[in-house]
């Protein structure tokens, strides 16, 4: 059956690596993937599946569905495919949204004889507000057996751990006042917003390790002369578990509060940013992948650090998950380049794009049709 499945990704594989040019050639950021959904989600219908655009109600979402009406797992991937401005596809998101496609349409033909389900997400604005988070946030995973991704990279690792990130914004409010003839009229906001600097730099020297606080102050008063009525500041705090960074944000907030106590400031405290948690890999999942991306002619060294953060950390954490990274061979590339973006829709990125949607598209096969690697695979999840 996986012989079959080699002939299906390697019968379509032209077809879609045209799908992962057009996207290379009409690059859009983040909420505004309107030429990429549309190109994706006709594919889909084209080879059976049933597309729900406007998914959880963002308009560049999709959800693809190819159902056996007889029972089985569900096989979930997830496809990217915003692009960064100027850059391009310099994250390769081109080549995550086809190898999800390709992968589908080769786990799809099978499905009539093992039973089970395949489903794509469409994931909009990674890069920026990162949708998985919207959808895990409406439980949107929660029927996946597992979900997978394939992102490109210089070079192949396994799939890693990423850091859990809590963004917050800081507003203090005071009163303006003349900054030498009156100023205990006033009521100084960026005092308040110091005093929240230096209370968390009072603390990192007794937090976890792996604990960080980012900072800036992103409005600081408009002249020197006069009391600042309004000041804000901006926070990540990143750690390696999800657990680890809420208490870390507990002990930021109260610094907050005591720096609107000590002022006389009054504190109000909003969300920025979406909240990415940690990406839990799923061993038992990745050991199969990784056999099945070594099988489709990959070299896979051990993962990275994981010191950035990502969206599909919050699908991890209602589904098992794992996101791999296929590599161009090349070290000395750079993610985030024009040259990364260029490198996808060559021969080198066609090649990419075969390895990825095999291992994917095999993974899948060897998770219906192994009860037992399911069962281990649910266990792990159910124990994090």
């Amino acid at each position: 059956m996986k012989d079959t499945i080699r002939s299906t990704v390697q019968e379509h594989l032209n077809e879609i690596f045209e799908i992962t040019k057009y996207l290379y050639e009409n690059p859009e950021i983040g909420n505004e993937e309107v030429k990429a959904c549309e190109a994706l989600s006709t594919s889909f219908e084209k080879h059976g599946f049933q597309v729900e655009r406007g998914f959880c109600g963002i308009p560049t979402a999709f959800k693809a569905v190819f159902d056996s009406g007889k029972p089985g797992p569900v096989i979930a991937y997830c496809a990217e495919y915003d692009a960064l401005p100027e850059v391009g596809h310099g994250c390769g998101h081109d080549l995550i949204a086809t190898s999800a496609l390709l992968a589908a349409i080769a786990l799809a033909k099978e499905l009539p004889e093992t039973g089970g389900k395949v489903i794509v997400y469409g994931t909009p604005a990674e890069e920026t507000a990162g949708a998985k988070v919207e959808m895990a946030a409406k439980n949107a995973f929660a029927e996946a057996s597992v979900v997978m991704m394939a992102h490109p990279s210089p070079v192949s690792e396994t799939s890693g751990t990423s850091m859990c990130l809590l963004p917050k914004m800081f507003r203090y409010y005071g009163k303006a006042a003349h900054a030498s003839a009156c100023p205990e009229a006033g009521i100084n906001a960026l005092d308040a917003v110091i005093q929240l600097f230096n209370g968390v730099n009072a603390i990192r020297q007794h937090m976890p390790k792996d604990v960080q606080f980012h900072g800036i102050i992103s409005n600081g008063g408009a002249a020197a002369n006069v009391v600042p009525d309004f000041a804000e500041a901006q926070f990540y705090v990143r750690a390696a578990k999800k657990a680890t960074a809420e208490m870390a944000m507990e002990k930021l907030l109260k610094i907050a509060e005591g720096a609107s106590l000590m002022t006389g400031a009054r504190l109000e405290v909003c969300k920025f940013e979406a909240d990415y948690y940690d990406l839990c890999t799923n061993q038992a999942l990745c050991k199969v992948f990784v056999e099945n991306q070594k099988a489709a002619g990959d070299t896979v060294n051990p993962a990275g650090d994981g010191s950035g953060s990502l969206d599909l950390g919050n699908v991890s954490h209602q589904a098992p998950c794992v996101h791999g990274w296929f590599g161009f061979g090349d070290a000395s590339l750079i993610l985030h380049s024009r040259d990364f973006a260029d490198r996808t829709a060559t021969e080198e990125g066609r090649q990419l794009l075969q390895r990825a949607a095999l291992t994917m598209a095999q993974t899948g096969y060897d998770v219906i049709v192994n009860p037992e690697l399911l069962k281990e695979i649910r266990l792990e999840f159910e124990a994090l």
